[in-house]
């Protein structure tokens, strides 16, 4: 590359004065050569896919629907459950992968303040002392052959002037760097709450799964020992007795599986947590599937481009792409830089602030004539980044747009889903208690009662499965729709016509009580019972409390009569293969020792060397358990 630098130097310039005239009109006219941002066109329809999978009745079980959105719905409102609350708080407190967001977050923030610093000069000031020893040849007449000099100075070197707006491209492009990293922090924290409550409720579950399986490996063995004693005495055939007999190895074999999911689940939740599960954990709620969450309205499309952090930080990472690009027109166009400094001389350091001052100011222009292309070529690699950036950004709202259709396809169907198996096993359980009476009459033989125990027990199996499969689709749906980090919940106020319910924001607390809510005045489909699966079923999730009317006040409704499920038949077990289950977090070694909830490492308050613009960001100084929002800084390149 060959370039041309001019040096103007004092002598050459009348005065200082002219030239401050000439610099200082070109700096206060700097422009940028940053591309207008436009947000690209959104590649997903404006409503949410239309069919039978998605038809849900509002209000259903006596929940009404809340009219909070769920990015304004905290996760203590939405999961009400003190022990998964509890674990929650463990996890975003010591969670390895929350702390490491945070962390480079705070790499992010400090790298945008480098560049910012960038804009003005770096003023410095030196001391020094030399001392020369002349020869004779050189040394004039009577002078001494040793000079001394001190010198002190202030002054500032290669200060590049801004005139084409390089340096506030690139400033621009750190601070979308940053905000988009603040929004990943905010999605590793909305994805660690949903993790946990996943980790949990399988957790919960598995447990259900191997009390039934110990109760029906019981109940078996005791059949079985009557079966026997029966054979003895020529009451019943040999096949009788080894068909109990495989129904008791069938149980076994259920007991053991079931032993080892729950001491995975439990591994996995250590992980989460960031340690093992304390020991004091709050008495768990029964595991059920009446545990309802507020039907969370869905909103619009549009509104996802708002509330999902990984859409904003795809977003920011545009945005710093198309401000990459203003820093690479700038390098097509003249860089003016300026050194100067002023100081003082003596030849003993006593007289060195008595003697007159010496100045010195030197401007630059740098002129790129050739350099093989490269800055074109830097140029075209700067538009391909945001090309690549717009498709990554498309590509992020799709897939939000997938996660919250398939959770709305999920709220449907597995709430029909459930009433249908509850029906079934209702029936089932029927079925069996007729064939135990015919066994008994003479009427049929052993084998009618060993089919109708092996279909219970598996229905048994699978209502669990069901429910639990239901249970993680609301959550996941709660975190597609951006919940999770929000602390508001719904006040007391009742809303205004044409407009949302107001929201209120809510101090973090450690263990809030559950809040619970009158239901409407229809009646849940109870649940089929079972000595194993309890019918009395938990608020795992619930809904937000609806607003309340202004005064005066109506006469309050009787609340919903809970219609008593019936006893069933104790469980029995199946020599079918065990159901399919959903997949499990993976089991990963966890250290014994439990360690101190630690905070994550936070900002402190901005202080007088923070970045003013830094400051009006979003608000970065909130821990994890009270975070504050994350609003994004749109167009603050200047």
């Amino acid at each position: 590359m060959k370039t041309i630098t001019m040096r103007l130097s004092p002598a050459r310039l009348p005065s200082l004065r002219w030239s401050a005239g000439v610099l200082l009109p070109l700096a206060l006219a700097a422009c940028t050569l940053e591309p207008k941002y436009e947000r690209p066109d959104s590649p997903v329809p404006n409503a949410w896919p239309d069919g039978a999978a998605y038809q849900t009745t509002q209000g259903a079980n006596g929940v009404p629907q809340s009219q909070v959105q769920a990015v304004n719905l905290g996760w203590q409102d939405f999961f009400t459950d003190a022990r998964l609350r509890r674990l929650i708080e463990l996890g975003l407190a010591n969670n390895r992968d929350l702390r490491v967001a945070t962390l480079s977050m705070d790499e992010a923030r400090a790298y945008y303040r480098i560049r910012r610093a960038a804009q003005f000069p770096a003023v410095d000031a030196n001391l020094g002392f030399s001392s020369t020893r002349l020869t004779g040849d050189l040394r004039p007449p009577g002078q001494d052959p040793v000079i001394n000099a001190w010198g002190a100075g202030v002054g500032f070197s290669s200060f590049e002037l801004d005139v084409f707006g390089r340096i506030r491209s690139l400033k621009h492009e750190a601070l979308e760097q940053y905000l988009s990293i603040e929004e990943v922090r905010r999605s590793t924290h909305i994805s660690l709450v949903g993790e946990i409550a996943n980790a949990y409720l399988t957790w919960q579950a598995d447990q259900q799964l191997l009390k039934l399986s110990q109760d029906t490996l019981k109940i078996q063995e005791d059949a079985s020992e009557m079966v026997r004693k029966s054979k003895a005495a020529g009451g019943m055939a040999a096949i009788d007795q080894h068909r109990t007999q495989t129904q008791v190895e069938t149980a076994r074999v259920d007991v053991e599986q079931f032993t080892r999911q729950v001491a995975q689940d439990e591994n996995a939740l250590s992980l989460l947590i960031g340690g093992p599960i304390p020991t004091d954990l709050p008495a768990a709620q029964p595991f059920g599937d009446n545990s309802f969450v507020a039907e969370l309205p869905a909103g619009l499309p549009s509104q996802l481009l708002e509330q999902r952090p990984d859409i904003m930080a795809a977003e920011h990472r545009l945005k710093a792409a198309n401000a990459n690009i203003g820093a690479a027109r700038a390098a097509f166009f003249p860089r003016i830089s300026l050194t100067a400094g002023i100081g003082l001389a003596s030849t003993t350091l006593a007289g060195l602030f008595t003697g007159g001052a010496a100045w010195a100011v030197a401007p630059q222009i740098t002129l790129p004539i050739f350099n093989a292309g490269a800055n074109q070529a830097n140029l075209d690699a700067s538009k391909v980044r945001k090309d690549i950036n717009v498709a990554q950004y498309e590509r992020t709202i799709q897939g939000a747009f997938r996660e919250v259709a398939d959770g709305l396809a999920a709220r449907g169907t597995y709430d029909r889903q459930t009433a249908a198996q509850q029906s079934l096993q209702k029936e089932l359980a029927e079925t069996r208690r007729l064939s135990e009476m015919r066994f008994k009459n003479g009427v049929d033989d052993y084998f009618p009662v060993f089919d109708a125990q092996r279909q219970q027990y598996e229905a048994q199996k699978k209502l669990v499965t069901i429910q639990l499969a239901r249970l993680t689709s609301r959550a996941q749906l709660y975190k597609a729709l951006g919940g999770g980090w929000s602390q508001q919940t719904v006040t007391d106020q009742a809303p205004v016509a044409g407009k949302p319910a107001p929201v209120r924001a809510v101090a973090p607390q450690a263990a809030r009580p559950a809040q619970t809510t009158p239901a409407a005045p229809t009646a849940p489909a109870a649940p089929v019972s079972t000595s194993a699966v309890p019918s009395t079923a938990s608020t795992l999730v619930a809904p937000a409390r609806a607003p309340q009317a202004a005064a005066p006040a109506p006469a309050p409704a009787a609340p919903a009569a809970r219609v008593a499920p019936a006893p069933q038949p104790a469980p029995v077990p199946a020599t079918a293969a065990v159901q399919s289950r959903p997949a499990q977090p993976p089991a990963t070694p966890v250290a014994q020792a439990a360690p101190a909830p630690q905070p994550q490492p936070q900002r402190k308050t901005p202080d007088p060397d923070i970045p003013a613009d830094l400051r009006a960001a979003p608000d970065v100084t909130a821990t994890p358990t009270s975070p504050g929002p994350a609003a994004a800084l749109a167009g603050s390149g200047s």
